[in-house]
């Protein structure tokens, strides 16, 4: 990763706060960046320059949750007007809007990305498949408390949610089943599975916890100096990144726990943050993405 005190990049656009970001793969293009934000208008950009590509709009509400298919030519948002909606990331063009009975916070595309996740604010997980969009989603409840992060998991058979209830739970999606879960004291404020699977990154109170992919056991956890918004663990798992209500960007040794340096510069909490697929640190502040 490149030393975060260079010069960053801003990327205006937005007029209210950045609440969420998503990268693709790496294509023949380069990689792409998309954001959501409460202004209710996503926006798509390069993901190495920041310059501004697109803004999907349709949503009537503040949007929550956003991804990108690998390969940049899919875009997914879940907005509090309770829809979660595909994109195509090419054309602008919506292609399918899938109805909520409350806000929708989270979606994620399948490695092939023929099934779209939505996590919502109605406790439940939903699994639609996008070439069959009129069928019924499947449906994994549990959760007692509103869905903050929802991910295909373990090749796409199973899926991995946190949400308010302070849990963290796996589902198997051939039993419909919560087959596992961990249970933290406060709530878990951001999650994040690591590029090769084997990880899961938690951010809750003022604490960062890795927990294995498979067996949920506990590989390391560390006290971050201020309440974590959000955790970033670095693709060659040299480092993690944390961003939260005193202003400041983190850097971490990923094995030590010992602070490598940070950075000042962000005019409120830092809300999310995220590696992108080439190892540099994508991060927000009220208004504008670096």
């Amino acid at each position: 990763m490149a030393n975060l005190r260079q010069t960053p990049l801003t990327c205006s656009g937005h007029t209210r706060p950045v609440v969420y970001l998503d990268f693709s793969g790496v294509t023949d293009s380069g990689y792409f960046l998309i954001s959501a934000c409460k202004d209710g208008k996503p926006m798509l950009r390069q993901g190495d320059t920041g310059d501004w590509i697109g803004t999907f709009e349709g949503h009537k509400g503040a949007v929550w949750g956003v991804a990108l298919n690998t390969e940049a030519t899919r875009a997914a948002t879940g907005a509090a007007d309770f829809t979660g909606k595909v994109w195509d990331a090419i054309s602008g063009e919506e292609l399918h809007s899938f109805q909520h009975n409350h806000i929708v916070k989270s979606v994620n595309f399948s490695k092939d990305s023929t099934h779209l996740t939505t996590g919502s604010n109605e406790k439940l997980v939903r699994v639609f498949d996008l070439n069959k969009p009129e069928a019924g989603p499947e449906v994994f409840s549990g959760h007692t408390s509103g869905i903050r992060h929802v991910f295909f998991f373990r090749n796409d058979t199973h899926l991995v949610s946190c949400a308010d209830d302070k849990t963290l739970r796996v589902w198997d999606r051939s039993s419909g089943k919560e087959v596992q879960k961990v249970e933290f004291s406060s709530t878990p404020n951001s999650l994040e599975v690591s590029k090769d699977g084997t990880v899961l990154t938690v951010a809750y109170a003022n604490h960062v916890v890795f927990l294995d992919s498979e067996t949920l056991a506990k590989i390391r956890e560390f006290t971050i100096p201020t309440t974590v918004n959000s955790a970033s663990l670095h693709p060659d798992k040299s480092m993690f990144v944390t961003g939260g209500d005193d202003l400041k960007v983190y850097k971490f040794d990923y094995t030590t726990g010992t602070e490598i340096e940070s950075f000042k510069g962000h005019f409120g909490p830092v809300h999310c943050l995220k590696f992108s697929p080439d190892g540099n640190c994508t991060l927000r502040d009220r208004k504008t993405a670096l």
